[in-house]
């Protein structure tokens, strides 16, 4: 007979919620679900807040958040599923850095907390209550973190560091 502890039973809270939230923005953009724009809607808005091109920065982050969100509530991949997840909660974070941290002034804060529970669950690992477990920890295993988090923070820095440039780029176009 298998005996869950606290930590067992956390893990899988905050991977159900953390998961399920990311898992349904990341519908919104890939699937128009839940009011959400589609991949057309939401390609407008990525090129309109510096990511280009639209649709395909629309679908790697609908992608990375709808991917990433159910895997972590499974539990399966637990390393690759945060550090994508991560990795597009810091694209959005640099989209609303400029109104501040709160996210009742369109602020980075829900952003941020969703990458850094991912981020975290990616760190931590998923419990005995996921598929990661059942299966072994086939594709959870401790050197896939690192290397997740790694690849994922060069990935997002390049794309957000791009973003950035035409963003200056543009606002330097506006003064002449």
């Amino acid at each position: 007979m298998t005996c869950y502890d606290r930590r067992d039973l956390g893990l899988l809270l905050l991977r159900l919620g953390a998961g399920g939230v990311l898992a349904a923005h990341g519908a919104q953009k890939l699937l128009g679900w839940f009011g959400g724009g589609g991949i057309e809607g939401t390609g407008q808005f990525m090129e309109s807040v510096g990511y280009a091109p639209g649709r395909e920065s629309a679908t790697a982050a609908g992608l990375a958040e709808a991917g990433g969100g159910a895997l972590l509530a499974l539990g399966l991949a637990t390393p690759a599923a945060g550090a994508a997840a991560a990795g597009a909660m810091a694209g959005a974070s640099a989209v609303h850095a400029p109104n501040g941290f709160f996210n009742a002034s369109g602020g980075y804060e829900y952003a941020a907390t969703l990458g850094l529970t991912a981020a975290g669950l990616a760190i931590t690992g998923p419990g005995r209550l996921s598929l990661d477990h059942a299966l072994g920890h086939t594709v959870n295993r401790g050197w896939m973190v690192p290397v997740a988090l790694g690849a994922t923070g060069l990935v997002t820095a390049l794309v957000v560091g791009a973003r950035n440039r035409r963003l200056r780029e543009k606002d330097g176009d506006d003064d002449t």
